[in-house]
């Protein structure tokens, strides 16, 4: 069958299987020399992709649910979705989330997701308190900080390299609602988008969109957008008072079909961004969740606007010292050169983090999609120069065209993960067409 991640690049023709118990795992991989995990399928490029590949999606149960302390253990093929069905109405929300729901617990573990609070309570991996991993020999491992932490250091940010994550505990985040205050702030340009930057590290979560067609004095306007999760003092009207936990249904938008690949160029996005921008308000709201969360999951298979093509997101993060005039080169030659990104997000990374291949550390990271023009490779590989030249590094989850050489000067801890993977894997048999590509 044709299998392909979110941006629709690459397409492979791959064998599927799945499983529902750590047993079937050795019967439906027996006669496979290689494969990779695989759940939702949200990352954007070939990180889980491969001629073979192992479905976690019906390992999907929930084991436990400690509600007085917060603690959570559910297999691996479980979603965000179905996790905050169950969560949010025990006044419960998830640690970290990155932009969509529509990803599985072993996805979020194997990514080492981040959101928008990085700089207030980092990663996914801080908030695990451990995993059940099945070795490709069939040894399950129990990991921890404390037991093989080896292991629990690899498998999180491992991108399904070190075995079958099966399942996953974590602590959760208290809530009082369903609802987040934002406060949103239109900017003019970066110059006066990066101190308010600084200044919003305050709030728990903070993002901003950039208008990456914007040029001269306008260069880098965007709107920043800050958020807590609001107490029952905050909430507005009296439905939302009535059910502090519960937020409306919403009527879902499809995107039908892929339209002619054409329509994303410069002159669309150049427009859609100036009258997103034009919208823009700056106050305080009081919005659900899903709202502030998730924006996008409101409008299903709204990858296929970028035509049958598809796309290539492009994440990069740079350490402090270099992100201003950093992100005023990499914004300046995307306007420059007319490389149009239909969104264009910026969020800011606290301190390292532990796992061997985890992505943030601390700095300013910016997100992007480009459609897939004739010289859209060409000129990722010259963003590449600029962030290497600055210190950075890519997201291997949002990646699709990386070298081996990007990635061994991005991830100092490569070799150490390895060896783990040497350890777990001594058949080589766990690869996706990204670890062939850059050496893992």
């Amino acid at each position: 069958m044709k299998v392909a991640n979110w941006a629709n690049y690459p397409i492979v023709d791959a064998e599927v299987r799945s499983f529902s118990s750590p047993t079937d795992v050795r019967e439906r991989t027996a006669d496979w020399n290689e494969y990779i995990p695989r759940g939702l399928g949200r990352c954007y490029g070939d990180s889980a992709l491969n001629g073979k590949i192992l479905s976690t999606l019906k390992y999907n149960r929930f084991l436990d649910f400690d509600t007085e302390n917060g603690v959570l253990t559910c297999q691996s093929g479980i979603s965000f979705e179905d996790i905050l069905k169950v969560i949010v109405p025990k006044g419960w929300f998830l640690p970290v989330t990155p932009g969509t729901k529509f990803i599985t617990l072993g996805g979020a573990i194997a990514a080492d997701v981040h959101g928008k609070n990085h700089h207030s309570d980092g990663c996914f991996s801080r908030h695990l308190i451990s995993l059940d991993l099945l070795a490709a020999d069939g040894t399950t491992y129990h990991c921890s900080r404390e037991e093989n932490p080896e292991i629990f250091w690899a498998t999180v940010g491992g991108m399904g390299l070190t075995g079958i994550i099966l399942q996953g505990a974590f602590r959760l985040k208290p809530i009082e609602t369903a609802y987040i205050v934002e406060e949103s702030t239109k900017v003019k340009n970066l110059d006066q988008l990066y101190p308010m930057f600084e200044e919003s590290m305050k709030y728990t979560y903070s993002v901003a969109w950039i208008d990456c067609l914007a040029r001269g004095k306008n260069l880098g306007r965007g709107i920043l957008l800050n958020g807590e999760h609001a107490g029952h003092n905050d909430l507005k009207t009296a439905k939302q008072k009535a059910n502090p936990l519960t937020i409306p249904r919403k009527r879902k938008i499809t995107v039908p079909f892929f339209p002619p690949s054409a329509i994303m160029n410069p002159f669309t996005i150049k427009t859609f961004n100036q009258l997103f921008y034009a919208k823009g308000k700056t106050g305080q709201h009081v919005i659900d969740y899903d709202q502030y969360f998730y924006p996008l999951d409101g409008i299903h298979h709204w990858n296929r606007a970028y035509g049958k093509r598809g796309f290539a997101q492009y994440q990069f993060v740079i350490p402090p010292k270099n992100s201003f005039d950093g992100l005023v080169r990499i914004m300046e030659k995307i306007s420059r050169e007319r490389m149009p990104s239909f969104l264009t997000v910026l969020k800011y990374f606290g301190p390292q983090e532990e796992g061997m291949l985890s992505f943030p550390t601390e700095g300013y990271t910016l997100a992007l999609d480009f459609p897939l023009f004739k010289r859209t490779f060409k000129f990722m590989d010259e963003l590449d120069e600029i962030v290497n030249e600055l210190g950075g590094r890519l997201y291997l989850t949002k990646d699709s065209r990386m070298n081996g050489e990007m990635l061994k000067r991005g991830y100092p801890r490569l070799e150490e993960f390895l060896a783990v993977k040497g350890r777990l894997d001594r058949n080589d048999q766990l690869h996706s067409l990204q670890s062939r590509r850059v050496g893992l």
